[in-house]
């Protein structure tokens, strides 16, 4: 029997990602059209709308949907919107927020994940998206951009993230240690990053930006 992912998708959003406060109709159209199936390894298909990450490969994991949803309420990306996002993975993300924003550029380090990612934007025809293969520690652009989207944690905010923001831009970015993170929006206030909680989590950390090890006699 071919599962019914338009039920489960609807299910997920009802029951997963509402009652964590995901409310903007925008964000809730598009979770509610996007086929989170196509972008889940075929091995988990039959769990693409569950409430849990999902494994990719070299380490990294799709987002659970609930903290998918919160990250794109959080940015509320609009339809004038040039868009980063760190941390490719599946193209899930990128996918929804390429039907939110102008333009998404987004930074996957791994090149394998990076061309399964480009395929499945391409089979739904998105074509305001672009991947690149980079470190994004380590990624330059002289553009800036109206959000951030990081999709992993790091130990502290990178400077290097909030400089590549827009005034009025706004970061989402999970920081601190497991296992209890914190996600926080950062805007850029005239120059001046103000930031606020917004609700705990756990996810792996950016490559490059977990905590450094401490050593005790």
């Amino acid at each position: 029997m071919t599962p019914d992912y338009a039920h489960a998708r609807e299910m997920m959003v009802e029951q997963q990602v509402r009652p964590w406060d995901v409310l903007e109709p925008r964000v809730i159209d598009v979770l509610l059209e996007m086929p989170r199936e196509v972008f889940v390894p075929v091995e988990y298909c039959g769990v693409a709308y569950a409430d849990i990450a999902l494994p990719l490969g070299h380490g990294e994991f799709m987002l659970k949907p609930v903290v998918a949803g919160r990250a794109l309420e959080a940015l509320n990306p609009q339809d004038t919107d040039d868009v980063l996002e760190i941390g490719t993975g599946s193209g899930y993300v990128t996918a929804c927020l390429s039907k939110l924003a102008r333009d998404v550029v987004s930074i996957e380090r791994h090149a394998d994940l990076a061309d399964a990612a480009r395929a499945r934007l391409e089979s739904l025809g998105i074509v305001n998206a672009r991947i690149e293969v980079a470190d994004a520690l380590a990624w330059t652009t002289e553009r800036r951009f109206d959000a951030i989207c990081v999709n992993a944690a790091v130990d502290t905010i990178p400077e290097r993230f909030v400089q590549m923001l827009k005034p009025g831009g706004r970061l989402f970015i999970v920081r601190g240690r497991a296992p209890a993170m914190e996600a926080v929006r950062v805007r850029n206030d005239n120059g001046t990053p103000r930031i606020d909680s917004l609700f705990e989590t756990d996810i792996p950390y950016l490559a490059g930006a977990a905590p450094v090890p401490q050593f005790h006699l």
